[in-house]
Parts: C-alpha cells; sequence; structure tokens
C-alpha cells in the first residue's frame, strides 16, 4: 500500500544523530532496575532510576506489556568444504502459525536470512544432533527467494523431537548486531524479560528488560495494573532504514495476539494506557485500525491484518471506545478468545495516538523506524531528549537505558 502523494515527504535524514560507538551498552547492568530513567513530562526533562518509575507514572495508569520471547533462531551450519552458512529464522510460512510450526516433528518452512549464500548454491546442508539422548540428522534447504530472504526447509529424521527443541538445542539467541560481539551465556537470561513466555521473537522487547519483580511489586503498592499483549518482534524492527524518505521504506509485517480479557480492559482505561515499549505501541494502536475495518464488516473469515499507511488512509472516524467495541463483538459473534492479526503499522511524525498515553523505551539507533515513532510522540522535541542522554551519560539501545514518554 503506497503513501498518499499528497503527503509531504519526510527524509530520514532529518532524523540522523551522531552515536558514537561506546555509548552504546554491550552488555546489561548487573541489576535491571538499576538502569537510568529519563522522564519526559509537560515538555520538561527529569533524570531517576528505573526502579523509581511507579513514582512517575500518572495515577490510574494501566501499563501494557510484550510477553513474547526470544527464540533461539541462528542456525549454523557447515559445508563439507569447511564453508559456514548461518540461517537466521524470521517467521514460520509452513505452518504459518509460531505455535504450529515450533511443535511441528518433522518438517517446516521458514522465511530466512542466511549468511554466505554464494557458498550455498545447492543440495542439503546437514548437521547430526542428539537432544537429551534423542538423536537426529537435520536438514536445511533453500527453496525459493524474495528480495534479502529465502524459504528455507527445515527437516529431521526423529518425531520425538520438536522443532523448538532443535532450536534450543543447536540455535544461538540472535542478539543485535550493532554489539560487535558474539551471544554469551548470559545473554540467554538477559535478553530476555522476566515475564516473557510466548516464543516467537527474533529479537527482544527491549523497554521491557528493565522490569524485574522488585519494580511489579512497587507498581502493585501503588495500584497500577499491568496488561500484557503478545508481537512477535522480527529482525526489521531494528535495522536503520535505507531509502531517503520514510515513503518509499516498506514496513515488516509482525504478528500480533490480544486475549479478550486484555481488550476489555483497555476500554476500561482508555485515556491512561501506558505501552512499555513501541513493540506494544504498535499492537495497541493496530487495535484501533482493526476496529475501524471491524465498523463495516464483523465477517469471520475476513483477515485481520493492519496495512503500513493504513492510519493515514482511513476516511473514517470513530471513538477508540468505539473502535475497541467492535473487536469485542467480533470475537463474540465468532465464539474467540484472542484477537490474532498481523501488522504493518507505520508511525511516523504527524501520526494521530489513539489509544496510547505514555511510552516506556530506550534510545534508539538514528536513522530507524523507532525513532520515527518517538518523534510522532513528542514532535521535534526527540532532538532535545536524546541530546540530554548523550550529555549526561545515558547508555544507548538494546542493554541501554530507558526513558518514560508522557504527553
Amino acid at each position: 500500500m503506497n503513501q498518499p502523494t499528497e503527503d509531504p515527504a519526510i527524509f530520514i535524514d532529518s532524523f540522523d544523530y551522531p552515536l558514537p560507538d561506546e555509548r552504546i551498552a554491550k552488555f546489561p547492568l548487573s541489576k535491571r532496575d538499576g538502569s537510568k530513567l529519563l522522564v519526559y513530562k509537560n515538555h520538561n526533562i527529569s533524570e531517576s532510576k528505573f526502579a523509581n518509575i511507579a513514582d512517575f507514572l500518572p495515577e490510574n495508569s494501566l501499563l501494557v506489556y510484550n510477553n513474547t520471547r526470544v527464540i533461539q533462531a541462528r542456525l549454523v551450519f557447515y559445508k563439507h568444504t569447511g564453508a559456514r552458512i548461518e540461517v537466521f529464522c524470521l517467521e514460520p510460512l509452513t505452518p504459518s502459525d509460531y505455535t504450529l510450526a515450533l511443535g511441528e516433528t518433522k518438517e517446516c518452512i521458514w522465511k530466512c536470512m542466511v549468511g554466505n549464500l554464494k557458498k550455498w548454491k545447492e543440495g542439503s546442508l546437514t548437521k547430526s544432533l542428539n537432544i537429551d539422548g534423542k538423536a537426529c540428522t537435520f536438514s536445511a534447504e533453500w527453496i525459493a527467494s524474495e528480495e534479502n530472504t529465502h524459504s528455507i526447509q527445515f527437516k529431521w529424521d526423529n518425531q520425538e523431537i520438536h522443532f523448538a527443541e532443535i532450536l534450543e538445542y543447536a540455535g544461538e539467541l540472535p542478539i543485535p548486531p550493532y554489539l560487535h560481539r558474539d551471544t554469551e551465556e548470559s545473554d540467554k537470561t538477559s535478553y530476555q524479560t522476566v515475564y516473557s513466555k510466548i516464543k516467537g521473537s527474533v529479537a527482544a522487547p527491549t523497554a521491557g528488560l528493565h522490569f524485574t519483580p522488585e519494580v511489579f511489586a512497587t507498581l502493585k503498592s501503588k495500584q497500577i495494573e499491568t496488561e500484557e499483549l503478545t508481537l512477535h518482534v522480527g529482525a526489521g524492527t531494528f535495522q536503520p532504514v535505507k531509502t531517503d524518505t520514510i515513503q518509499e521504506h516498506h514496513m515488516h509485517t509482525e504478528v500480533i495476539s490480544v486475549h479478550k480479557s486484555t481488550i476489555e480492559q483497555l476500554l476500561r482505561k482508555t485515556g491512561n494506557i501506558i505501552a512499555v515499549g513501541t513493540t506494544s505501541v504498535r499492537t495497541l494502536e493496530s487495535l484501533y485500525c482493526i476496529g475501524i475495518q471491524l465498523d463495516k464488516n464483523t465477517d469471520s473469515s475476513q483477515q485481520l491484518k493492519v496495512m503500513q499507511w493504513e492510519p493515514y488512509e482511513q476516511s473514517q472516524e470513530i471513538s477508540t471506545e468505539k473502535a475497541l467495541q467492535n473487536i469485542l463483538n467480533y470475537l463474540d459473534k465468532n465464539n474467540l478468545k484472542t484477537l490474532l492479526a498481523s501488522t504493518q503499522i507505520m508511525i511516523k511524525p504527524g501520526y494521530q495516538f489513539r489509544l496510547v498515553k505514555g511510552i516506556i523505551t530506550n534510545f534508539h539507533q538514528p536513522k530507524s523506524t523507532l525513532l520515527l515513532l518517538v518523534s510522532a510522540f513528542v514532535g521535534d522535541n526527540w532532538m532535545e531528549l536524546y541530546d540530554y542522554a548523550l550529555a549526561n551519560d545515558f547508555r544507548f539501545l538494546s542493554y541501554g537505558d530507558s526513558s518514560l514518554l508522557l504527553k
């Protein structure tokens, strides 16, 4: 779906800033909630520790976080020539459902990125595995290519083994490439949120990495409620925009899942919703678009997908409450307990936020769609926030410090 031609071009160079490599946090702090917290409220900047975040949240806030869990999606094979081939699983194709694909016991097809593809022109890559006493021969075969991704078929010859077990045993946790280091054993814990449980992401929802049981206890003591949803984070989330203008950039598709009870709580708490991370923002704001789709059609056969520029092309205006109620009506009509959909939503300057009134988020890469989202929320003041963070020794990117942005 193309951006409307009358929309003024937004040049990605306007969202650049100098980020020295030494400001990128290569490892997390030993205590998650010991990270610094920049608070932006009423156009004022203050500074604290993440452990104190409950002190800055408005009364009656509802914190919504993403419970996705990062899978060990990077698989390494070696050809008989010694050539190293790296296969990075992005999302399942056959079956396309994450739970079904991870539960397969014979074969599955995934969309992947492949390193050193030129050395893998034909044939299968194989490796022998022994997982808790269960042996198998595991193979990968190239099927097709689309732009810079590839359809790879995985097969193995022991039906007692699930694909999730193969990834857990043979895969590596895919920490971001800008850390410029290999994955370490500690990353298996530190690159997961304490509340992660639904396997499917290839990158962590990093704003959530700061939370601890102690932070949740403090939130509860202050009567701040929490809800969870699921968006499986794709590799494209953290990649810088490569085109000159935002209009030329193609957003990747991500799968979202939201329980009916969560949508009911969102409806009760409209006006008080704080999103933990940009992935939660994209999920919550996608709900409004879905609510508009369902305002016209509640047919159960409808494929619920939010296209990249859909928020800017919708001529219909309905209230946030009406949009959420439309989703609940759809779930009731089709006897569903969970909303399943996909989204390509692009949140850029000029976007009108419908559900989200505050964002907890880290400090993002220059020229990234995540920085565009922050700019859409705080306006041109994003530069003031980032200048402050750079001048006051904040740590940047996935393992870095955090911010609380309030309207």
